[in-house]
């Protein structure tokens, strides 16, 4: 063989081993990672290719697989009042993908999750088709009606947990979305995917408030500071004058730290300061106790978490390193500090359970087809914020407020309430409508069942209506009177 003719053989035959080499290559290495891949329109057409499994409130599916009327996709996702539970469901759409527990447990809803593989097999030896596992929620169906229904054409967020146990009751968002609308892969379907994004809808309903959104808390985070100096030793009797001038002047600065209204804050004890909410009193209270403690204490109530898991990821709340003036204004919620519903409800949670913190979590369990048990969840301890004692104080002050303060609007006959109003400045020297925030728990001789957080970002309301007592305290209690009443 000449010598052009050998290179050409030996060019073909490496080019030959390279086809070998990458037909290997994908057939065994990458082989589960092309097949479980989302681009894959194999993975999407077995995915619907059965009926997906149920998501479950009260025991009642809210969800529900019908069957599609053309394309490749033998079945389409369905949800029952869609827009009230998508905060908690997410959406599963043939163009478009899924999320939140749509997604996250998408393994056992299809049937695909490795804990199933024994059912399947059996399944596949009788001839039954494979059907999918359901997911069995925290929710309660009356408290997340409350909720939505309270928020109305409000743009806003509720979070309720159990305080003893951690599980989330309600999750409502507004404005909201429809998963329905958009689970299939029709023209209409990509026409309404369209009209809930962010780029076309400045109200943003696919954004899940609750969860995913922080606001300045406003005088609601006054609970941590009161925690915080309680357990500090700075406030030992709640009901003792405090050492606080007026106007106090915040350090580092000549600027006082201003009241509301007429309200006389001038050596409030700290359960009037609660009651009427002084600025002064708080404030100059999350200066002594200084930034470092008042991001310990935040942090150990959730803040500054980025990978709080309910399973569905929350937003991190964020409690600032700063200076001694801005860290004056954080302790009344301002400056730099934000939080997201979920959080300010986890900090009412604490308080209510007599200092102790549970993590919460939405998915109580995980179960097969023919109702086996797959996984369930048990309640985690996360942390003691304070004392038993210290969080009775306050529990004390947070039911002045609602008896005879700024939360009568939330008051249940026949109930102990406590509760905590906030109206958060918003924007550059206030210019932004503020925000209407209003944390309570409901009481029983059993303890505490419910803890709620509600926050108001936008509504009808002008000027002096704005408030937490006002715009958000009745949605609260109408979420705390639904858990009550359900557990008559």
């Amino acid at each position: 063989m000449n010598k052009p003719l050998r290179r050409v053989a030996i060019f073909c035959g490496l080019l030959i081993l390279a086809l070998l080499v990458r037909g290997n290559w994908l057939q065994y290495v990458q082989a589960d990672e092309l097949a479980s891949d989302d681009d894959n329109r194999r993975v999407s057409i077995e995915r619907y290719a059965t009926p997906r499994g149920n998501i479950i409130v009260d025991g009642k599916a809210i969800t529900e697989s019908v069957e599609s009327k053309s394309g490749d996709y033998k079945f389409k996702r369905t949800w029952t009042d869609g827009a009230m539970w998508a905060p908690v469901t997410g959406y599963s759409s043939q163009a478009f993908g899924s999320t939140q527990l749509e997604k996250l447990e998408d393994g056992i809803l299809t049937g695909n999750d490795d804990r199933l593989f024994f059912r399947n097999t059996l399944d596949m030896i009788t001839g039954k088709p494979k059907e999918g596992g359901s997911v069995v929620t925290t929710l309660s169906a009356a408290a997340q009606k409350a909720a939505y229904n309270g928020l109305g054409d409000k743009k806003g967020a509720v979070a309720a947990i159990d305080p003893t146990t951690g599980k989330i009751l309600a999750l409502a968002s507004t404005p909201s979305y429809d998963p329905s609308k958009f689970a299939g892969a029709s023209n209409e379907d990509a026409k309404a995917w369209q009209e809930v994004q962010k780029k076309n809808n400045p109200d943003d309903p696919m954004l899940n408030r609750a969860l995913r959104e922080t606001y300045s808390p406003g005088s609601t985070f006054k609970v941590v500071t009161a925690a915080a100096a309680l357990e500090e030793g700075l406030v030992d009797d709640i009901d003792a004058k405090t050492d606080t001038p007026e106007p106090w002047i915040m350090p580092d600065t000549t600027t006082p730290l201003r009241n509301h209204g007429s309200i006389q804050c001038e050596n409030a004890s700290l359960r009037e300061a609660l009651r009427v909410s002084c600025n002064s009193v708080f404030g100059k209270l999350s200066h002594e106790v200084g930034n470092e403690k008042m991001i310990e204490y935040a942090e150990k109530f959730g803040y500054n978490n980025p990978e709080l898991d309910t399973p569905v990821r929350a937003a991190e709340s964020v409690f600032p390193e700063d200076n001694r003036s801005q860290n004056a204004m954080a302790g009344i919620g301002q400056a730099s500090n934000r939080a997201t519903p979920l959080q300010m409800a986890m900090i009412t949670a604490a308080i209510a359970n007599d200092g102790k913190l549970m993590k919460p979590y939405m998915v109580d369990q995980l179960k097969a087809a023919n109702l086996d048990t797959i996984e369930t969840t048990e309640p985690q301890e996360l942390s003691q914020p304070l004392s038993s004692e210290n969080a009775q104080k306050i529990q004390e002050m947070m039911e002045t407020v609602v008896k005879e303060g700024t939360g009568g609007n939330a008051k249940i006959d026949g109930v102990t309430v406590g509760g905590k109003t906030g109206t958060a400045e918003r924007g550059v020297n206030n210019s932004g409508t503020p925000y209407a925030w209003f944390i309570s728990y409901a009481k029983t001789d059993g303890g505490s069942p419910v803890a709620v957080a509600v926050v108001v970002e936008d509504s009808n309301a002008t000027g002096a209506d704005i408030s937490g007592g006002g715009l958000a305290a009745p949605i609260a209690k109408a979420v705390m009177e639904a858990v009550l009443k359900g557990k008559q």
